[in-house]
């Protein structure tokens, strides 16, 4: 006899009193602009908190107004809220904010931190910003996007976790001190999400800089959990990255596991690569033969796919969305109502549900103010225009104010069953929660660009197009231009070669123009250094000397990116058919 749920009827729902001039539950559409104002100062409600009571500490605490570290001592809330800022419109804060960054943000200190966290936050956030700054209207330096301070910045600190990466089977430690390496005694026990959720941050890293080894370390990754998946094509929760034997072999689409597939889709649009396409779509096959179950999805074992927890999980609320990409609208459509009924239940998603006794699991009744199913909303308005979409959206504002709200920000609530709070306010609030809202009720903004308007910028390597839209979110919803990926992408010889066409260039300019004094922002092209270093040169000499054999290209060979190649449309990045 097949499994089946039984869904009890009659689910409690909790009634929150609308905002006075809000359109009431009467079968019309909420007013975008109505709610856009409404996220709109909610995010300064805690964003200004945390300023004025927990920067520079990584996250606030909004109970007692106070801040502190959590994920490495980087005041992690201001780099995640910072692509938010210009989501909002706010250019002069984005600013500010960089500036600040720059001033503030040391990676050079003996703290643990998550690999994987590290990555989304921190790295994802300033590759983020830096490809909004010029958008933002922050002066770039010569040879941006394939240079700039907040670049740089990410790429000290994915440095910082490489050492992760250096395992027999190439899958990452979970922890990293950030000015040891792995430390000794380091459990090798690591979730699949934090080894499969690098390719899109390190993939762009590596087109921006012209080192591969971002993106070779998270391809190496991903793969070793390919190889590693069951018969049946599942994959477990926890693995032992030295040895790779599976620890934990529950297998579903949630805690643990989630950002893996999802990055297997982001990145195969991100890089138009068709082989993560087909071993996402691969996996799709199994989890629907397995865990799915009237369009609710379990947890099984991963080597007999028996049902090990009939539960539902809040980040198991991104999938929906994720869908949507593929374009399984239908089948999305009919997952995300069946987690909107448990909000509507509760007035927001507890961590774990019953799905057959229809309730909280016992010390998993919290919601932390999570964006998952926010995001597939705003995922799947996109794509269908449905107003219940824009209900659950009007929802979540109503419920997160009514509940959440105190005086300093907005507070996790530990218990949805009585609306008790803790004392924390995390991060990704401010980074996607308020921004996947805000996007939802802003159908102009120029994240949802369809390719009608673009910029080219000239880089040391050609001309490229920017700012056309198809924008990929990663996990922590910090946008990446797919766009920006082909900008940089030359043969390191044909790179030298502009390099030194560059130098000579401004250096006849500048004889030229010698009372015209000349700033960094302005002044001639270099290649990054490493952080902490001064370029002069002599240290440019002795790169070109230690450069392999150049062939012989002519100088102004650079060929321009072809058109096709510039523009983003929905997702991807269209390339010539030859």
């Amino acid at each position: 006899m097949p499994f089946r749920l039984l869904i009890p009827l009659g689910l409690l729902c909790v009634l929150l009193p609308l905002h006075h001039g809000a359109p009431g539950p009467d079968g019309t559409a909420p007013d975008p602009a109505h709610y856009r104002e409404r996220v709109k100062a909610m995010f300064y409600h805690a964003y200004d908190s945390y300023l004025e009571n927990a920067f520079p500490y990584d996250e606030l605490r909004p109970l007692t107004c106070d801040g502190h570290d959590t994920w490495g001592s980087f005041s992690l809330t201001l780099i995640d809220a910072l692509d938010t800022l210009l989501i909002l419109g706010n250019v002069s804060e984005f600013q500010r904010v960089v500036e600040v960054l720059q001033d503030n943000v040391d990676f050079d200190i003996d703290v643990n931190a998550s690999v994987f966290e590290t990555n989304i936050r921190v790295v994802g956030g300033l590759l983020s910003a830096h490809l909004l700054s010029k958008k933002a209207g922050v002066e770039v330096e010569a040879g941006w996007p394939c240079s700039g301070p907040l670049l740089r910045m990410a790429e000290e600190a994915a440095r910082k976790l490489l050492p992760a990466f250096q395992t027999p089977t190439g899958m990452p430690y979970g922890t990293v001190n950030l000015l040891h390496g792995v430390n000794p005694g380091e459990t090798p026990v690591t979730c699949t999400a934090g080894i499969g959720t690098f390719i899109v941050e390190f993939a762009t890293l590596s087109s921006l800089t012209g080192d591969p080894v971002f993106e070779d370390v998270a391809r190496v990754a991903l793969m070793r959990l390919w190889e590693s998946r069951s018969d049946i094509g599942l994959v477990g929760n926890h693995i032992d990255v030295l040895t790779g034997k599976w620890v934990a072999q529950d297998s579903g689409i949630g805690a643990g596991v989630d950002s893996y597939f999802e990055y297997l889709v982001k990145g195969a649009i991100l890089l138009q690569d068709k082989k993560l396409m087909a071993m996402f779509l691969e996996y799709n096959t199994a989890i629907r033969n397995y865990t799915r179950f009237d369009d609710w999805y379990l947890w099984v074992q991963m080597y007999k796919g028996t049902v090990s927890m009939p539960v539902f999980q809040s980040l198991e609320a991104y999938w929906p969305g994720l869908q949507s990409l593929i374009g399984d609208i239908d089948n999305a459509m009919r997952t995300f109502l069946n987690y909107y009924t448990i909000w509507k239940q509760f007035g927001g998603l507890p961590e774990f549900y019953n799905i057959p006794q229809g309730y909280t699991v016992e010390k998993r009744e919290g919601y932390p103010l999570r964006p998952e199913l926010i995001e597939s909303a705003m995922y799947l308005y996109r794509a269908t225009g449905d107003p219940t979409l824009l209900e659950l959206g009007r929802d979540a504002v109503e419920s997160i104010e009514k509940i959440s709200k105190v005086e300093c920000g907005f507070a996790t609530i530990k218990d949805l069953r009585d609306h008790k709070l803790d004392n924390r306010m995390e991060s990704f609030f401010l980074a996607e929660t308020v921004k996947y809202l805000y996007l939802l009720f802003d159908p102009a903004n120029f994240i949802h660009n369809n390719g009608s308007t673009f910029d080219a910028v000239i880089t040391p390597y050609g001309e490229c197009i920017l700012g056309a839209g198809g924008y990929i979110f990663n996990t922590e919803a910090h946008p990446i231009d797919p766009a920006a990926l082909h900008c940089c992408r030359r043969l390191k010889e044909e790179q030298w070669e502009v390099e030194d066409l560059m130098r000579e260039f401004y250096s006849l300019k500048r004889n030229r123009s010698r009372f015209q004094k000349k700033t960094m922002s302005s002044g001639p092209w270099q290649p990054p250094t490493q952080p902490g270093t001064v370029s002069s040169p002599e240290s440019h000499d002795q790169a070109r000397e230690k450069k392999p054999a150049k062939p012989k290209i002519p100088l102004l060979s650079c060929p321009s990116q072809p058109f096709t190649s510039k523009l983003a449309l929905l997702g991807q990045v269209f390339l010539d058919s030859s």
